[in-house]
């Protein structure tokens, strides 16, 4: 029937018309709330944002955090997704397991770890249990970014590679068997098959998991903020702070702009690098 033809679109509506009112219309707004004030348009927004006592430490931090973050998250998930492949009982134990980060939020996973590295948290407890330290020691102020740094990553680590995991996992399942069998008949090292057959194989996942893991760390913000406050800025946090702290908007969405440049050149990025054969001859 000719109304058949139709039948995708009307399948497909809800979900533009989810993506247009709930993504491309607030993007759009900021985009103008960030290059408008009430005298038209302006780049004072973005001058403010550059001088801006935190803006410099809150872009290092960012950079260093997802520079960190998402090479740690993609190795452990690869890792945990081969391993989940040799099981051959209770996988679907491990994989339950090993997936239940996943249903912590960021705030939650910043308030655990907060109660590991607080000042009578679980590691002051246990240091001086075992006689490494004789009194409780304030891991996490502002004389010590660097640990405040490594608790934001451990915490993230722990919170998000269960998302790179999935995507691995579901990955690999994608890849037949008969090829890593053809190569060990033809004599090659557990070591070739990965390198060769397997990760080239994997490449569309890693690029997707790669994408994804980037954005959200250039946004991270709420596991910061529970461990760290603004002892350790980042660019989400110094948005929020301009939005509701200072009542500036137009600040707040200059810095969500940036973000956005900076994730957009990321995504840019990986598509470029981790192209297939087809997609470069294309």
């Amino acid at each position: 029937m000719r109304s058949e033809r139709y039948i995708p679109y009307v399948l497909v509506l809800p979900s533009v018309v989810f993506l247009l009112f709930l993504f491309a219309w607030p993007l759009l707004e900021a985009l103008l709330l960030s290059v408008r004030n009430s005298s038209g348009w302006t780049l004072e927004h973005f001058q403010r944002m550059a001088a801006d006592l935190y803006f410099k430490d809150a872009l290092k931090y960012t950079l260093l955090l997802t520079l960190t973050i998402v090479p740690l998250q993609v190795g452990l998930a690869l890792g945990m997704a081969l391993l989940l492949g040799s099981i051959a009982k209770g996988r679907d134990l491990f994989l339950y397991v090993w997936t239940i980060p996943l249903g912590i939020s960021d705030l939650a996973a910043g308030i655990v770890w907060l109660a590991i590295f607080t000042e009578r948290g679980y590691l002051n407890s246990f240091l001086q249990a075992v006689g490494v330290i004789q009194q409780p020691q304030l891991w996490l102020s502002y004389e010590t970014p660097w640990m405040i740094f490594l608790a934001v990553v451990a915490a993230e680590v722990w919170r998000a590679t269960a998302i790179v995991f999935v995507i691995l996992v579901a990955g690999l399942q994608l890849i037949p068997k008969e090829y890593g069998e053809a190569a060990e008949v033809f004599g090659a090292t557990p070591w070739q098959r990965f390198w060769k057959v397997t990760l080239p194989l994997l490449r569309p996942s890693l690029q997707v998991a790669l994408i994804l893991r980037t954005i959200l760390a250039l946004e991270v913000f709420a596991v910061v903020v529970a461990l760290g406050g603004r002892n350790l800025p980042v660019l989400a946090g110094e948005a929020y702070y301009w939005y509701n702290a200072y009542q500036n908007p137009g600040v707040a969405a200059a810095y969500a702009v940036l973000i956005l440049g900076i994730s957009v050149a990321a995504t840019l990025l990986y598509l470029r690098l981790m192209r297939t054969k087809q997609e470069a001859v294309g």
